[in-house]
């Protein structure tokens, strides 16, 4: 399947994107992590959001809250090879978050191809190139032919988290 370059505009009702996938909240807590966050869908500078909030937390060995989107219903594969990357529209608190990609070869869920940006306290554009991915955990090399996920991340250290998402697409 050839995605468009739309991912998520922001246009349906939440949490749904655009592609038809829902937002998803995640946190350490799956592992037995301590760290709280909420999602929700707000404006933000006059523009729809979606909005990742809470606090990250080192305890009981956590460390992360991230929201995340399947590409393809079900986790199912798409094939991204005709695209050079993702480009995300965030708005944040100047703080350090990632980007990661989860495609077929990913098992495990400490895995993940990764890149990390600062979140400015102005709406910014942030370009990702799938070829500057950094492998985390995995030895298989990035295949965009073979992406399912997406996640925002607040990861690694304690820190209050704050950031929207204005927009997700390829490029």
């Amino acid at each position: 399947m050839r995605p468009g370059p739309v991912i998520d505009a922001l246009d349906r009702p939440a949490p749904e994107a655009s592609i038809g996938t829902d937002w998803a909240l995640i946190s350490d807590r799956v592992m037995g992590g301590v760290s709280a966050a909420n999602m929700r869908r707000e404006n933000v500078a006059g523009r729809p959001a979606v909005v990742l909030s809470g606090e990250v937390s080192l305890e009981n060995d956590g460390g992360f809250v991230q929201i995340a989107l399947d590409l393809s219903p079900g986790g199912g594969v798409v094939d991204a090879s005709g695209w050079t990357g993702i480009e995300i529209d965030t708005f944040g608190n100047g703080e350090t978050y990632n980007l990661h990609l989860r495609t077929a070869d990913v098992v495990r869920p400490w895995q993940s191809y990764r890149h990390e940006f600062t979140a400015a306290g102005a709406w910014q554009t942030h370009s990702f190139a799938f070829a500057d991915a950094n492998p985390h955990r995995i030895e298989a090399p990035f295949d965009p032919s073979r992406l399912r996920r997406i996640g925002i991340v607040a990861i690694g250290r304690a820190f209050a988290a704050w950031i929207a998402v204005g927009g997700v697409r390829f490029y």
